[in-house]
């Protein structure tokens, strides 16, 4: 662990001392040995740091700052992680086991994303009424206030700008709960806040368990808003505890059952061997969105599987820190635990196992997993039903586009769709039908699309609140609005 990084909490401009007594342990994946430990967190640590956000935003030292100051500070926060980028990816990939190869949500990716945000924080307008002759009617877009975010483990760095970008640009200020496995890049990320200038009590961290720390932060009576990122059971509680106290906004990005929909209607089916192994199997399966229902038209059933069970075979497993590794370990034992109870209910519900079903590299005493495809999975089954969050893709038949719709929406979650056609009416009207966010593809995907500017709100059981873009932005802030009464 790099000395720069004491993993207590960080409020104002210093490291602090926890106040609670026991600490936790936090385990290498790749090797399955203690690497670090933190504390548990307590509640008078989060009372601390809430009251120093609180002060610093009453102040108005931040959202009073001049927009092209505040603009250069987030530029320059963003230039501070593109130079420690490869230190950050690194201790995530000790600490979680995300390859340093990957470069989905790594944290260069980071610093692209708040580079947008500091270029948008000045470009939101408010409005001004249409009113009668006496009245001038203005409403403007405003900080919340004090913003209590919770991110998850799987994108350590990444999904900390994704809160903090935003909430910061918005004028707001930030009491951070990493998870407690992975809480070293957010640590590092909140000092480089206030090396690039961010004043001392507008980003705040607190390191510490969920059932400790984050409930009492979703609990705090001086928490404006909270977001949180993890699982749907913790996203219900999150709630509870925000009407148990003061009302606060919540937003949540929970679970997800994604399906990725093929269509026998002309696709490249190398193609989209290519994307359902990539999404799948990036990160080792540990993403919410990933495409793990694979609804594939029988007429092209076997071809397709037969092309992304040879994908699945060329990972290159082994360490996160080595550059030619671009499959690593699961995070922890529970969640190795957790996605070898999946294949075995796969194997005992009688679905055909096609490739992989154990684990990997057995003599490094990591938690890795093979890649597993299973084909004949009913739509119903748990497979089909219940997050996993591992590398097991499940094969579902379809007969005809109107069964693909019904089974797609038939989750309790509407997090993201994939879908393959050459049909452009076909690809609209499952733009349409699809309950959640739709990428359709008729070829290789290709080019940026809309880059960070596109946003996503979740529905259903995978929360609510838009995330990314200037949409994205909008959610840290309220409207407020002034009338005027003149002769």
């Amino acid at each position: 662990m790099s000395d720069s990084i004491k993993l207590m909490p960080l409020i104002e401009v210093r490291s602090t001392d926890s106040t609670a007594k026991n600490t936790f342990e936090v385990v290498n994946p790749t090797n399955g040995k203690p690497l670090l430990s933190i504390p548990v967190g307590s509640e008078e640590d989060v009372n601390r740091a809430v009251a120093s956000a609180r002060t610093a935003f009453d102040d108005g030292r931040w959202h009073q700052t001049p927009p092209s100051s505040r603009k250069e500070i987030l530029h320059r926060f963003a230039s501070l992680i593109e130079k420690e980028a490869t230190a950050l990816d690194a201790l995530d990939a000790e600490e979680m086991g995300k390859p340093i190869s990957v470069e989905f949500c790594n944290s260069i990716a980071a610093a692209g994303l708040m580079h947008f945000y500091a270029e948008a924080l000045d470009k939101l307008s408010g409005d001004v009424f249409n009113s009668d002759k006496h009245s001038f009617v203005t409403q403007q877009r405003v900080p919340v206030g004090v913003v209590g975010a919770i991110v998850p483990w799987n994108f350590p760095a990444y999904c900390v700008v994704l809160k903090c970008a935003p909430a910061l640009a918005a004028g707001n200020t930030l009491v951070l709960k990493p998870s407690e496995l992975s809480a070293r890049s957010a640590i590092r990320l909140a000092q480089l806040a206030l090396e690039a200038g961010i004043p001392p009590g507008v980003f705040n961290v607190v390191p510490g368990t969920g059932e400790i720390v984050g409930k009492a932060l979703a609990l705090h009576q001086q928490v404006d808003l909270i977001t949180f990122t993890g699982s749907t059971a913790v996203g219900r509680s999150i709630m509870q505890y925000a009407g148990q106290s003061n009302l606060k906004r919540v937003m949540l990005e929970c679970g997800g059952k994604s399906p990725h929909i093929v269509f026998d209607d002309g696709v490249d089916l190398d193609a989209a061997a290519d994307a359902v192994t990539q999404l799948i199997l990036t990160n080792q399966g540990q993403i919410c969105s990933a495409g793990t229902r694979l609804l594939v038209q029988d007429t092209i059933e076997e071809a397709l599987l037969e092309k992304i069970a040879n994908r699945f075979k060329q990972v290159r497993i082994g360490n996160p820190l080595d550059p030619k590794t671009t499959f690593g370990p699961l995070a922890t034992a529970k969640q190795y635990a957790r996605v070898m109870h999946y294949i075995d209910i796969g194997r005992d519900s009688g679905a055909k196992l096609i490739t992989g079903g154990g684990g990997a590299l057995a003599d490094t005493d990591g938690y890795f997993v093979e890649p597993t495809l299973f084909q004949g999975v009913k739509a119903d089954a748990p497979l089909a039903q219940e997050e996993i969050f591992g590398p097991v893709l499940s094969s579902i038949t379809f007969r005809d586009e109107d069964e693909a719709i019904r089974i797609a929406n038939n989750t309790d979650y509407a997090l993201a769709a994939y879908a393959w056609t050459t049909n452009l009416n076909r690809g609209m009207r499952l733009a349409s039908e699809i309950r959640s966010s739709v990428s359709i593809y008729s070829n290789k995907p290709s080019g940026e699309g809309a880059g960070h500017a596109a946003s996503y709100e979740p529905t259903g059981q995978s929360g609510f609140g838009a995330e990314s873009g200037i949409a994205g932005m909008e959610s840290y802030l309220r409207r407020k609005t002034a009338s005027f009464n003149y002769g």
